[in-house]
């Protein structure tokens, strides 16, 4: 059986050529962002994210926290190029800065920053940890959950946990 097919062109719908747009802005400003921390290796890009309603966020930290005055420089550094290469046609909001205390944590960087604190763990199977974080290595971290049996004083457990069997992890922020 053979098949008649057309010789136009192919279509792409919309949708796919915004998220190709997007992942290319997305690309550009990582590549402007870390042109401008280049020489400050104190300093290290987290994510960049473009929101469907034109909001363009950077996060970015550093080992001993970010700056206000550091987040006005990169923004400056940044919002200048996408002007000047007419990289985003439409207007748009850009907001550098550190992760906020409800992010997650995505580097092993902010991890080894985070050394000391509590966190949550969301794991792949479903389970959940909560602990002190006391060692992160390569691919993994490791943290001391308080664990309670009937009967059984509190005991402090170590639990080593493969960052490939993490789903998300947050610093638990604590009021004491």
């Amino acid at each position: 059986m053979h098949r008649k097919t057309r010789k136009e062109g192919t279509r792409v719908p919309s949708f796919y050529l915004a998220i190709i747009y997007t992942m290319q802005l997305e690309k550009r400003v990582r590549e402007l962002v870390e042109e401008k921390i280049a020489d400050r290796p104190e300093l290290f890009l987290v994510d960049v994210k473009m929101l469907p309603n034109n909001k363009l966020i950077i996060h970015v930290d550093g080992d001993e926290g970010i700056s206000i005055q550091d987040c006005v420089a990169i923004s400056r550094h940044v919002g200048f190029h996408l002007e000047e290469e007419n990289v985003i046609a439409t207007a748009y909001n850009l907001e550098v800065s550190s992760p906020g205390v409800g992010e997650p944590l995505l580097l092993n960087r902010q991890y080894t920053k985070n050394i000391g604190r509590d966190l949550a763990v969301k794991l792949t199977g479903g389970d959940k940890k909560e602990g002190k974080l006391i060692a992160v290595e390569d691919n993994s971290i490791t943290i001391e959950e308080q664990v309670k049996e009937k009967g059984k004083k509190v005991q402090l457990v170590s639990s080593q946990i493969a960052l490939s069997d993490i789903i998300e992890t947050k610093v638990l922020i604590s009021f004491k």
